[in-house]
């Protein structure tokens, strides 16, 4: 009986099946880079569409958890069944074919107006976008696993190892997609260059054709179309007059011209992610689009002369609207402005008229990291860093307010706009209750309209400081062309304690959640304003 003919088929099947325990290590690594590397780019390639909000990355992170273990599970099953490097090879070669779909899926339903709720709204999206992506990636580990133990001993330490390297590669993915490559490729370049990998590593695994020719066919036929739509499927959505596009660290930037308010005065229009967030007339720096600013101005023109010397600190640059008025108006003043986002500063001095002399101090930081090292003491504070589509939480708590209390001067003030609903928003209370555990009663909110029980959704400004409201009165009942209303005590007093208000605390602040029905009113995922 010969003995050998048994031993020769099973090792014909292990050349056939096994794949090298090194080469289990590299295949882990690369699909859990791919992975977490298309976690990270999730957040920026929506931001255009639904903004940067707790809902977003709550979303983003469950989708492609649930796509993960789902994947895990049904990888599970197909590794028993068919355990062979073909197979392997294909679901790398899908998973990197799913991922091609990602950016021409965002254009089309991102912005996508779903007649559900905000959170289900986010969600739907996101599922549609990631689930299918992430779940075959899920399915790659358990079939390596598979592949890489047949026949071998110590089975916990090279599960251990392969775990290990997966979660390396999860980890570099994480730092190099958030640190790195977002600003220097841009996210859909970003899901493409996974894509090519994912196949090109499939293809290396095993080719899964019997010929150069027909794998180079394959490439042909997937690479080729890809080429021809890639403009309509690869690039993002814009105006037609779009001339500036940069996708940074922090947000998706775009530049383009538009007429506003006067026919014939033409506006640089800034464009954070899906939010507006300045008009900028480069011939006029006492230009002020927004009302909100026009209240800032009313407010200053009232503490101020336009030869005063004073020191004012703007957290949020934005198209640096307001410290360009400040600079043109107060000649003596000292403007402070701190602004997260270097490139955002970048492109106010390319493109939004900033001087390259300009007395416009910038420090790219995060507010509360500024605040929380400032030494200088500061005449007027204006928090320029909320709207209605996203919120720093930890700018808006107690805490945060004790430290801005500690970098004002003995007479200073302190200026925060927020868009909220009069009637029935939670945000604006509540933050003018946080406020005067810091201020005392010395806190009042300032409206851009003076019918003011009949406002809704709208702009105003939260006012808190050393501050004498009768004679600010008398100045606005003087003045003509007075953009600022003062909200009456007892309004302000019935506003705060008839409404779901709660103290902002470091501990519990729950923006995002008091914010929400504003975002599902004003946006309407009907894209930018």
């Amino acid at each position: 009986m010969d003995f050998t003919t048994p031993i020769k088929a099973v090792l014909s099947y292990l050349e056939v099946a096994m794949i090298s325990l090194i080469g289990a290590y590299i295949i882990t690594f690369i699909a859990s880079f791919c992975t977490l590397v298309i976690e990270i780019v999730a957040g920026r390639i929506l931001a255009p569409f639904v903004g940067v909000s707790l809902y977003t990355w709550t979303s983003i992170i469950g989708v492609i958890l649930a796509g993960i273990s789902i994947g895990a599970y049904l990888g599970g099953k197909v590794a028993d069944r068919y355990p062979s490097k073909k197979t392997l090879a294909l679901l790398m070669v899908l998973s990197g074919i799913s991922a091609l779909t990602i950016p021409p899926l965002t254009n089309l339903i991102a912005g996508y107006s779903f007649a559900v709720p905000l959170m289900w709204r986010i969600l739907i999206v996101t599922t549609i976008i990631f689930f299918i992506p992430s779940c075959l990636l899920g399915m790659i580990s358990p079939v390596v696993v598979k592949l890489a133990i047949q026949g071998l001993e110590r089975v916990g330490g090279i599960v251990g190892k392969i775990y290990a390297f997966s979660t390396l590669g999860a980890i570099i993915g994480t730092f190099l997609a958030g640190f790195f490559l977002i600003s220097f490729m841009g996210t859909r370049n970003i899901i493409l260059s996974m894509g090519v990998i994912l196949i090109l590593s499939g293809l290396l695994v095993n080719p899964l054709f019997k010929t150069k020719k027909a794998i180079a066919g394959f490439l042909l036929i997937i690479f080729v179309p890809l080429i021809g739509i890639y403009d309509k499927a690869f690039k993002p959505v814009m105006k037609e007059d779009n001339y500036y596009y940069k996708e940074s660290n922090y947000y998706t930037i775009k530049l383009y011209n538009t007429y506003k308010s006067e026919k014939d005065v033409e506006l640089q229009t800034l464009v954070l992610d899906n939010l507006i967030h300045s008009y900028v007339n480069l011939d006029d720096p006492l230009y002020l689009e927004y009302e909100y600013l026009k209240v800032y101005a009313d407010i200053m023109k009232w503490r101020y002369d336009r030869n005063s010397s004073f020191k004012t600190l703007s957290i949020g640059g934005g198209g640096y609207t307001f410290p360009r008025y400040m600079e043109e108006y107060y000649p003596n003043s000292e403007i402070d402005v701190v602004e997260i986002d270097p490139e955002v500063t970048k492109v106010a001095y390319e493109y939004l008229g900033i001087s390259p002399d300009t007395r416009i101090k910038t420090f790219n930081t995060d507010g509360r990291w500024y605040v929380m090292g400032c030494k200088k003491k500061y005449d007027v504070i204006f928090i320029d860093a909320f709207n209605d589509l996203s919120v720093p939480y930890h700018l808006t708590t107690r805490e945060f307010a004790q430290q801005l209390k500690k970098i004002m001067e003995p007479g200073g003030i302190l200026l925060t706009n927020i868009v909220d609903n009069f009637q029935k928003g939670a945000f604006l209370p509540s933050y003018v209750k946080t406020l005067r555990e810091v201020f005392g009663e010395k806190v009042f909110l300032l409206s851009i309209s003076p019918d003011i029980e009949k406002i809704g959704i709208s702009t105003f400004v939260v006012i808190a400081g050393d501050i004498d409201i009768e004679n600010l009165k008398k100045f606005i009942e003087k003045n003509k062309n007075i953009t600022t209303s003062i909200v009456p005590k007892n309004l302000l007093e019935k506003f705060i304690n008839n409404k779901y208000a709660v103290l902002l605390t470091d501990d519990y602040a729950p923006v995002d959640n008091l914010i929400a029905p504003v975002f599902q009113e004003r946006f309407d995922y009907k894209g930018v304003r």
